[in-house]
């Protein structure tokens, strides 16, 4: 990077850091550290969900996901404004009522210890996992960017955020991701107008999308009913709805953002304000990654964008390399001509423009497979740990195609998505372990002085525990598609513990606890057998613990019920 990029990328994450500090300082009670002591209006905690969500991992992967497998991504949103809907019927109302700090709380009123116990222990590990996969998100942009080992941009990329929210809690977290939030879309919006200007000349806009239709990167919506499929409009509308609904409703990072609002309008308006931009956010970043297909088909594309590993296997394997290249070139030379013929006759009417296309699929094809032989031999040769370069795509295309200063800003974006995400899984996961584990087992009361102490240190715990998760990603390909396969293994049973504490009150803790117990092992033994795709182990999950419940009472009749 240009010597403008770097004082662009390092003001804009200096500047958060000292404002995250600055408005986060004087905090004296739990209260404000874990619940930034709800006064937050309804756009803080909209910008809060959203960036809670969408982190670095959405900018990062998702174009590289369209790239190589379309916009179908997009389905798995698709059961996400039907979740706001329940959450804000059913869940914001008892959480504000009974004002707790986490969503697990609840559960001891309702059931026993426990099961609020078992609960947290399930997120806090799911949570506590995709956490690490999102430090190093950009842990990547260090290591492409300086060439530094990718275990050290871990710890600088953990490290770094964690000042902020050691030290400021909610309160800190929920106005710096207000601000990043605001700079990352647009930012984004502009790295899209200017990846659409430096298309060739004479390729417009709808040729664009044009040639990113007849690529097969627009199949925004798939109706084949496959149980295997990861992303149609079936296992997104249910499986979507199950994932959401449990993300939203029950996982600590989200309902701590909501919990901090001024009160139940203000945490509803945000909630389902986030189930009607989510969609449309979505879908114009896989619109990126499409696009991103459609430039480097008119264009010189590398044979492999994590150059890195690619560099390695040249050094160590080099006539396989030569040998790679001389094919790849042959392709790629036939691939742009394909592809310029094709808008050509387009705008001509030409006859032969369905012998072209047919054509440009089959080079399409010829390049994915010479692709997936590179990246075998460079998996087989364990010069690199990293299974794909998914997630490099998008950012060969920054650091070779903006303009300076634009670089810079787009690798700031890509950090403060991250930072958006991670405070708020660290803030969620301090008070967590805190609130459901540490003090239920202590004894003797603490000061509010001491819980204060106590939540940071618990804070400085879990971003160590993430920064060693990230040591680990490496092996993880796709990290979008990863961090919800990780949330999709936990979500199901902790939704079906929820679902019938509000909605099946014959059911007492002794009843529920085995039941999610048995669940757990059901998803995990789905997954481990590779019975269905991963969406559908939310519904699974959730189905399973109520299921097990139900057939529990055949067998056991609860001594009390809680109402």
């Amino acid at each position: 990077m240009s010597n403008i990029d770097w004082a662009v990328l390092l003001f804009t994450l200096l500047a958060v850091v000292v404002y995250g500090v600055y408005i986060g300082r004087g905090q004296k009670s739990n209260a404000s550290y874990l619940k930034a002591d709800n006064k937050m209006p309804w756009y803080i905690v909209l910008l809060g969900i959203m960036a809670t969500q969408a982190s670095a991992i959405t900018f990062l992967s998702a174009p590289g996901q369209a790239y190589t497998d379309g916009m179908r991504f997009v389905q798995y949103y698709f059961g996400l404004p039907l979740a706001m809907i329940v959450i804000c019927i059913t869940f914001i109302p008892i959480f504000q009522r009974l004002n707790v700090y986490t969503a697990y709380e609840y559960l001891e009123q309702r059931f026993d210890k426990k099961t609020r116990v078992l609960t947290s222990l399930l997120f806090l590990f799911s949570r506590g996992l995709s956490t690490g996969i999102s430090i190093y998100a950009p842990s990547i942009i260090l290591s492409s960017v300086l060439n530094w080992n990718i275990y050290l941009t871990n710890v600088l990329t953990g490290g770094i955020l964690l000042i902020y929210t050691y030290v400021g809690g909610a309160k800190a977290i929920a106005h710096t991701q207000k601000l990043q939030f605001l700079i990352i879309l647009a930012t984004m919006a502009f790295a899209g107008y200017l990846l659409v200007q430096r298309m060739p000349e004479g390729v417009g806009f709808s040729d664009a999308l044009y040639l990113a239709g007849k690529s097969g990167k627009l199949n925004v919506i798939t109706t084949t009913f496959d149980w295997k499929d990861k992303y149609n409009i079936w296992s997104g509308l249910i499986g979507g709805f199950f994932l959401a609904l449990s993300y939203f409703g029950t996982d600590q990072s989200q309902v701590g953002r909501y919990i901090t609002a001024k009160d139940n309008t203000n945490a509803k308006m945000g909630l389902l304000l986030n189930g009607l931009v989510k969609i449309p956010m979505q879908f114009s970043i896989l619109l990126i990654g499409a696009l991103l297909f459609v430039f480097f088909s008119l264009k010189p594309a590398p044979i492999y964008f994590n150059e890195r590993s690619y560099s390695l296997l040249k050094e160590t394997q080099p006539e396989k390399a030569r040998a790679f290249e001389k094919e790849h070139q042959q392709l790629e030379a036939a691939f742009n001509q394909q592809s310029k013929a094709i808008l050509a006759q387009r705008k001509n009417q030409s006859a032969a423009l369905g012998q072209s296309i047919a054509s440009f699929k089959v080079t399409q094809q010829n390049i994915r497979d010479l692709h997936g032989k590179v990246e075998e031999a460079i998996n087989q040769s364990a010069l690199n740990a990293e299974k794909t370069d998914t997630n490099y795509i998008f950012l060969y295309f920054v650091k070779n195609n903006l303009p300076v200063g634009m670089i810079g800003l787009l690798f700031a974006v890509i950090f403060l998505a991250s930072w958006g995400s991670i405070s708020a899984a660290l803030n969620s996961q301090a008070a967590c372990s805190l609130k459901d584990i540490h003090l239920i087992f202590k004894k003797t009361k603490v000061s509010d002085e001491t819980e204060l102490k106590y939540s940071r240190l618990h804070t400085l715990g879990w971003g160590i525990f993430s920064i060693a998760v990230a040591m680990f990603a490496t092996q993880m390909g796709s990290l979008i598609e990863a961090v919800n396969v990780l949330g999709s293994l936990f979500y199901g049973p902790i939704l079906g513990i929820f679902l019938v504490a509000f909605y099946y009150k014959k059911i007492d803790g002794p009843l529920v606890f085995i039941s999610a117990i048995l669940s757990e092992i059901a998803v995990i033994a789905v997954y481990e057998f590779d019975v269905v795709s991963f969406l559908w182990l939310n519904v699974i999950g959730a189905g399973a613990v109520i299921l097990f419940s139900t057939l529990g009472l055949l067998f056991y009749r609860p001594k009390a019920l809680i109402s």
